[in-house]
């Protein structure tokens, strides 16, 4: 028995053509600090040679699919517990650190105790404004910055994801899990704090980053769907009832004077 199946992507309308995905911050606060997404993309490399992994139609193919998130502060915490045993974050840089202690504290939280996924692995969350939309089936996962050697490891992993961003639109954060708690986190701004890749309706659809404009209608939408995991689990169960709220546009492309 032989089955073949036959694809015919229309050449117009909303699934021809690249994907286009918006981003925004869902906050203009310190904006400045927030540099957009990046693709990866390794352009200073040798390229001499034809057989050279720089020009390799694969590798270039790879790269091109993932777009890059800098780390927007220069932190240095350890791990430690208080004199009642609580869990605690320490600020290692002290009055050396370019961060004030209260806005780290705003930017950087230590999760329930209670909530972690092991006894012995804390986890840390930096709450970021980036956002991303589309008007189309478009699911984005975060995962680490693995094309990018890092000559000092992070003592742990972070937490990965994957969503729609069509009907389910939230802020992304750095979550990390702490799997070697007596050594220190080290992060420095402007280095890569983690990916994103998109993923549409066909495989071989280039991804289109472009910056969005935060419309009213966007922001109502924002507010109907944002918070509820602080009351129910299992949010992917009101995608349907997302729906129902979700305009019939989100992405805006933001226009430059």
């Amino acid at each position: 028995m032989q089955i073949t199946v036959t694809i015919d992507r229309p050449e117009d309308g909303p699934r021809s053509g690249p994907i286009s995905v918006g981003w925004f911050r869902t906050t203009d606060k310190n904006a400045v600090l927030y540099d957009p997404p990046e693709r990866v993309s390794f352009r200073q490399t040798n390229k001499t040679h034809a057989k050279s992994a720089s020009r390799c139609p694969s590798v270039i193919q790879l790269e091109s699919r993932y777009f890059m998130v800098k780390c927007p502060f220069d932190i240095h915490i350890g791990f430690g517990r208080d004199d009642k045993g609580k869990a605690v974050l320490i600020n290692r840089a002290g009055a050396a650190s370019p961060i004030r202690a209260n806005k780290l504290g705003e930017a950087l939280t230590l999760v329930n105790e209670a909530e972690w996924r092991y006894p012995d692995r804390p986890t840390i969350q930096l709450s970021l404004p980036y956002c991303f939309i589309a008007d189309e089936l478009v699911f984005v996962t975060q995962l680490s910055a693995f094309m990018h050697y890092c000559r000092d490891p992070l003592p742990g992993t972070i937490f990965g994801g994957r969503f729609p961003v069509n009907v389910w639109p939230r802020p992304l954060m750095w979550a990390f899990e702490w799997h070697e708690p007596e050594k220190d986190i080290i992060l420095k701004r402007g280095e890569p704090l983690f990916y994103c890749q998109f993923e549409g309706d066909g495989p071989e659809r280039p991804v289109q980053m472009v910056e969005a404009e935060r419309t009213p209608e966007l922001q109502t939408y924002m507010d109907q769907i944002g918070g509820v995991v602080n009351y129910v689990n299992q949010t992917f169960g009101l995608f349907k009832a997302a729906e129902a709220l979700r305009p019939p546009r989100l992405l805006t492309p933001k226009t430059r004077e």
